[in-house]
C-alpha cells in the first residue's frame, strides 16, 4: 500500500498536472485549489451530496472487494482512503464524514462482515485520517501537536489490529521463530517506536495524496 502511495505522488505523476500544480501552490499552499460554486448554496449542497455519494460508492466497492479477497486488502484500503478524499478536495467536511460512515456500514452489509476484524483498522484510523488532516489545516492546529496526537492514535490502531486481526500471535516461515517471539513480547515498544517512525512518512504521503486528488477533481470539475 505504501508503494502505491509513493507512486501516486511521484514526480512523473505530478508532472502530468504541472500547470495545475503551479496554480495550486499560488493559491493554496496546503490543500490546493478549492472550487467555489458561486453564491448558490442550494447548488453547492447538491454538489456536496453528489461528490460524497461518488466517494462512498468507490470506497465501498473497492474496500469490500479487498476485504473478501485477502490478497487485495491493502489495495482495497488504499482506494478507500483515496476515494474518501474526494469530498475533502472541495472542503465538504460533513459530506466526507458521512461518506466515511456510510462506507463502513455498507462495506459490512455488502459482505465485509465475514472479515469484519480486518475492517477495524479502517474504521478506527485509516478512513478518518484524511478528514482529520483537513481539519488540522482548516483550524491551523500546530503541526507538531497534531502529529503527536495522530501518531498515538495510529499506534493504538496498530496495537488493536495486532490483537483483533492476528489474535495477539505472530508467526511465519520468513523469519526465525525467536524473532516473532521477541516482537510479540515487546509489541508495545516496537509499535510505539517503529510505528511512529513509519507514521511520520505515511502522514506526509497522505497529505501529498490529498493534493493530487484535489488537482484531479479540479480538472474533472472544469
Amino acid at each position: 500500500m505504501l508503494t502505491l502511495l509513493v507512486l501516486l505522488v511521484s514526480p512523473r505523476f505530478l508532472a502530468m498536472c504541472e500547470h495545475d500544480i503551479r496554480n495550486f501552490f499560488l493559491t493554496e499552499r496546503a490543500f490546493g485549489y478549492c472550487f467555489i460554486m458561486g453564491n448558490n448554496g442550494k447548488n453547492n449542497k447538491s454538489f456536496e451530496i453528489a461528490l460524497s455519494g461518488v466517494s462512498c460508492a468507490i470506497a465501498v466497492i473497492f474496500l469490500t472487494l479487498g476485504l473478501i479477497t485477502p490478497f487485495l486488502t491493502g489495495f482495497g484500503y488504499l482506494v478507500g482512503i483515496l476515494a474518501l478524499m474526494i469530498p475533502l478536495s472541495k472542503r465538504f467536511y460533513l459530506g466526507a464524514f458521512l461518506a466515511y460512515a456510510a462506507t463502513c456500514i455498507l462495506a459490512v452489509a455488502l459482505g465485509a462482515a465475514v472479515a469484519f476484524w480486518d475492517l477495524v483498522p479502517f474504521i478506527m484510523f485509516f478512513g478518518l485520517h484524511p478528514l482529520v488532516n483537513s481539519l488540522q489545516l482548516k483550524f491551523k492546529i500546530n503541526k507538531w501537536i497534531a502529529f503527536a496526537v495522530k501518531a498515538v492514535w495510529f499506534d493504538l490502531t496498530l496495537i488493536t489490529g495486532f490483537y483483533v486481526v492476528y489474535g495477539g500471535v505472530l508467526g511465519g516461515d520468513l523469519l526465525p521463530e525467536q524473532f516473532y517471539k521477541i516482537v510479540q513480547d515487546y509489541i508495545w515498544l516496537f509499535v510505539f517506536v517503529l510505528g511512529t517512525l513509519f507514521f511520520l512518512l505515511y502522514d506526509r504521503l497522505i497529505f501529498k495524496c490529498q493534493i493530487s486528488v484535489n488537482i484531479l477533481v479540479n480538472r474533472i470539475r472544469k
